[in-house]
């Protein structure tokens, strides 16, 4: 009799336990990666090198490293540029976009090869206008990482679906020195370990050399788990204030309507998704580094997967909806290439690599540079002549005017 009870208390105890977590004990079933639709982390990075090489005119490829205590990471980032159009490059607007820096979010690094490919022109987007695009890249540099977090993503082929952390199990996206380390009541230790301290894993720094050497104006990281689209501030339920939040929020709208067909959700990360996360890289990019414009795209995800179930959760598991969100993302991004630049100056808080100050700095301001400060300067000097010139006719004038109307002394009765 009680060897029956027992099997029934501990069925129970598990159905119980599985409730609670927000899991469905009968949810056995656990989709796996569908290697007809993903590549290997090896052969997506090998893909894209692949792809740099064939056009050694606009893409150049780089793999920067970093070790901590035995721990290596190494992440590769492409760079588009395109010299033949004669622009100065500090005169281009710069953007930087990382995708997978969650491991368990394939889809993400899927969609960096194929926009790769659609500004190399190697794929074409429905209804893309070539010369449209010839003449929007041409103002820019466009720095790319295809697979942030390879460590992690290397454990997701291994058989942990679920993996979000790097190699050793801190969330990259914790681990920015903005709000670090606080941990609200729902802080999950698993999912958002922050590591050690502010920028203690390789991977992140990294991505803090590559952001502070290249300065971008506008930072995009992608992820997937839901459809949206994330201004600042992650840490905290509120956005910019003024002009900046009016040309984030309209670009936002902008490629909600066109490519998101109205289903994403559009505001700031802590105040839409329904919690707060501390210590992230948009949040470092706007308020530490001053990037005019810091996006988290959310590109897919499955509301109705079971939650063990993580690779249907995170990604697309059919061919249709694999090439829809291919499509949709690479158009939202060129879209965010076209319109974004167009905007900058609407933010009140943009400073342009070359300075004010950087160039009242210099001894020697060229070109176009140096005729703006010295219209800038004449302009200036002139209205300063001006509001002498009459300040000086009214004191004059004045003065004309009291020595008519004052009578002698010897006029006045004593």
């Amino acid at each position: 009799m009680g060897s029956p009870f027992l099997s029934f208390f501990v069925i129970y105890s598990l159905q119980l336990w599985w409730v609670v977590n927000g899991r469905k004990f009968s949810d056995h079933h656990i989709t796996p990666i569908r290697l007809d639709l993903y590549r290997s982390s090896d052969n997506l990075i090998k893909d894209v090198k692949a792809l740099v090489d064939r056009h050694p005119d606009v893409f150049t490829m780089e793999t920067m490293r970093a070790v901590d205590n035995d721990y290596s990471a190494a992440i590769s980032v492409i760079t588009y540029n395109n010299p033949k159009r004669g622009l100065d490059e500090k005169l281009k607007s710069r953007i930087l976009i990382s995708f997978g820096q969650h491991g368990r979010e394939l889809i993400t690094s899927e969609v960096a090869l194929h926009l790769l490919s659609v500004i190399s022109k190697e794929k074409m987007l429905p209804n893309m206008d070539l010369s449209s695009l010839d003449k929007t890249l041409e103002n820019l540099v466009i720095k790319v990482v295809p697979m942030e977090n390879l460590n992690g993503r290397r454990l997701v082929e291994a058989g942990d679906p679920c993996e979000r952390r790097n190699g050793r199990a801190v969330d990259l996206n914790r681990n920015w020195s903005v709000d670090w380390g606080k941990k609200e009541q729902d802080f999950d230790p698993y999912e958002e370990n922050p590591g050690t301290a502010p920028f203690s894993e390789p991977e992140t720094q990294i991505m803090q050399k590559l952001s502070t050497s290249f300065n971008p104006h506008i930072w995009v990281n992608v992820h997937s788990g839901m459809e949206a689209m994330f201004m600042p501030y992650d840490h905290r339920n509120a956005t910019p204030n003024g002009s900046a939040f009016n040309a984030m929020k309209s670009i936002l709208e902008d490629l909600n309507h066109h490519h998101c067909r109205g289903r994403c959700l559009v505001g700031s990360g802590g105040g839409s998704v329904g919690y707060l996360a501390h210590g992230t890289s948009t949040d470092y990019m706007y308020d530490a580094l001053k990037v005019p414009m810091a996006f988290t795209f959310e590109i897919y995800g499955d509301l109705e997967a079971p939650s063990r179930d993580c690779f249907r959760m995170f990604n697309p598991i059919n061919l249709a909806t694999f090439n829809r969100v291919l499509n949709d993302w690479s158009a939202a991004f060129i879209s965010l290439f076209e319109r974004g630049p167009l905007l900058l100056d609407r933010t009140s808080d943009w400073v342009p690599i070359d300075s004010y100050k950087e160039l009242m700095g210099r001894k020697e301001v060229k070109g176009v540079e140096m005729i703006d400060l010295g219209m800038q300067e004449i302009r200036t000097y002139f209205r300063l002549f001006l509001l002498s010139s009459v300040l000086l006719m009214f004191m004059f004038c004045s003065r004309i005017s009291k020595s008519k109307c004052i009578p002698s002394l010897s006029s006045i009765p004593l």
